[in-house]
């Protein structure tokens, strides 16, 4: 890979899985991470039930595929991104894949590509199966992402406290002279044991918004890190 500002992404997204109304707001996500240069979208575009895409395809520069399903039943969009994905694996042109999905068929896919070294991130709805979550590097939940649509049947929502064993374990996987963690340590040991992480579950739009709330947390500044430990 070249030097770059930013990682360069391809983003490849299921649209017979996604809801169109979500678009928007999983393109806002993905330019947060790095640089979507490849956007595709797979769909069977001859049936009426993607006709909500053609608006956000057009506005946000989405690359439509066809995937005709030649046999009722069976699904080809997914076999189109799978086979994109693997030649992006090949072309070694991208840092990081973003697979928009629900579907845990792609498991085996995102295991394949991380077999390879490269990092997968996966956005998905809250009835994502665990067998995919936990699979990627980073799972980022729709429902979680600012200007997504609300659906009052799936909502995710957690308590600040429900936060709080994450922490835990967090801490005693880490090795310290005392007992404050850098916070940013902390945050990278529990998205590793559960990529689906989110501080936005919690309620929070950053996690040392979240660890401030803990209330069984005490923070303080170092320098420029914040350091957090269990009140004594």
């Amino acid at each position: 890979m070249t030097e770059r500002d930013r990682p360069l992404l391809a983003v490849l997204i299921d649209a017979d899985n996604v809801p169109a109304k979500h678009a928007g707001a999983i393109m806002r996500e993905v330019t947060t991470i790095g640089e979507p240069a490849l956007r595709r979208v797979y769909g069977d575009w001859s049936n009426d039930h993607l006709k909500g895409w053609k608006a956000p395809i057009r506005e946000l520069g989405l690359v439509a595929h066809q995937e005709t399903a030649n046999t009722k039943g069976k699904n080809a969009s997914d076999i189109g991104l799978v086979i994109q994905a693997m030649d992006i694996l090949h072309s070694r042109r991208f840092d990081i894949i973003v697979i928009v999905s629900s579907d845990s068929d792609f498991t085996a896919l995102v295991n394949r590509l991380r077999e390879d070294g490269v990092t997968v991130i996966g956005i998905g709805e809250k009835k994502t199966h665990d067998s995919l979550r936990n699979v990627y590097n980073r799972f980022i939940l729709i429902e979680n992402l600012d200007g997504a649509e609300p659906d009052t049947t799936s909502r995710a929502s957690a308590k600040v406290a429900d936060a709080l064993p994450l922490f835990k374990a967090a801490m005693d996987k880490i090795d310290t002279e005392d007992d404050w963690y850098n916070l940013g340590q902390i945050g990278q040991t529990i998205q590793a044991a559960h990529p689906d992480f989110d501080s936005r579950t919690y309620g929070h739009g950053k996690l040392s918004a979240l660890a401030a709330d803990l209330k069984a947390l005490e923070t303080r500044k170092t320098g420029n890190r914040l350091m957090v430990r269990l009140k004594p």
